[in-house]
């Protein structure tokens, strides 16, 4: 099972920092969904190439931390709130996201694809052998593929 795990941490770093690289270098194709959001939201708090610069760096940030197994507690947390954010604008932005009725547009399908970040977040989450003294139990572990439908 360590091969998948490693597959998918290096796959969220790889997502996480090029999408991130890209904002703070300014050439993000997602940037006009950003500031729209951003006007939407915190427009009148701070100017949106500070924020979009700090958002870029946080992602790249995130996409880093993934690589580090003894932080994968808090690249999980830290996803999710960004994940809370990315999915704003299928409630804020609607005329961007929706075509129709259950019909997204492309940002709105790249809105989606998220769920399967989250996943992959989770599962690794779950899989991730304990770093603390719970591995030095002798009370046997459960299968953390045995967890999932308790979880779900």
């Amino acid at each position: 099972m360590k091969t998948p795990l490693q597959f998918g941490r290096f796959s969220l770093f790889i997502i996480y920092f090029w999408f991130g690289i890209l904002k703070v270098i300014g050439i993000s194709p997602a940037e006009s969904l950003v500031e729209n959001l951003f006007l939407q939201t915190f427009g009148t708090f701070i100017d949106f190439k500070i924020f979009c610069l700090g958002f870029g760096a946080f992602e790249c940030v995130l996409g880093i931390l993934w690589l580090f197994p003894k932080l994968t507690k808090m690249a999980f947390y830290l996803l999710i709130a960004h994940m809370i954010s990315t999915f704003l604008p299928v409630l804020l932005l609607p005329e961007a996201t929706w075509q129709t009725w259950f019909t997204p547009t492309l940002v709105g399908q790249y809105i989606i694809k998220n769920f399967a970040l989250i996943s992959l977040a989770w599962f690794i989450q779950v899989t991730e052998k304990p770093q603390n003294n719970e591995a030095l139990s002798k009370t046997p572990r459960r299968s953390p593929l045995e967890n999932l439908p308790e979880i779900i």
